[in-house]
């Protein structure tokens, strides 16, 4: 197997996963959908305090969370016999392992009422994050 092959097939594999754990999770939307409506102590009770907080004016603001994830990919090797001229050989291909690092933000936009915050929308995560 090359290495193309083989760095075509862990990124088949990594995509395989991603999709079932997006299936058995739900999606990150489909919970930032739920808070609509509530306080932004909701969000704070579940994820701790955001990370950034911003005034957009107007009495809205922009709560941000931000989550870095990091995943270990293994390596690969493989092998195929071969017969030269000069007897058999063995020939490995090694795909290395690395360290992936995911940084995804949540942002909810809330409205100020009675000197409380409630959610009125959010920003849709990036695919990888959702």
């Amino acid at each position: 197997m090359s290495k193309r092959s083989a760095s075509h097939l862990v990124w088949i594999s990594k995509a395989f996963f991603v999709a079932i754990v997006l299936a058995l999770t739900g999606c990150a939307s489909d919970i930032m959908k739920n808070y609509i409506g509530q306080p932004v102590e909701s969000v704070i009770l579940d994820y701790g305090p955001p990370t950034a907080v911003v005034d957009l004016g107007r009495g809205e603001r922009a709560y941000q969370w931000r989550k870095i994830s990091t995943n270990a990919v293994s390596g690969t090797s493989s092998g195929e016999v071969r017969q030269t001229k000069h007897g058999t050989v063995y020939e490995e291909t090694e795909t290395p392992g690395y360290i992936e690092r995911q940084e995804c933000f949540y942002t909810f936009y809330a409205r100020s009422s009675d000197g409380r915050w409630f959610i009125t929308n959010f920003r849709q995560p990036k695919l990888e994050c959702e």
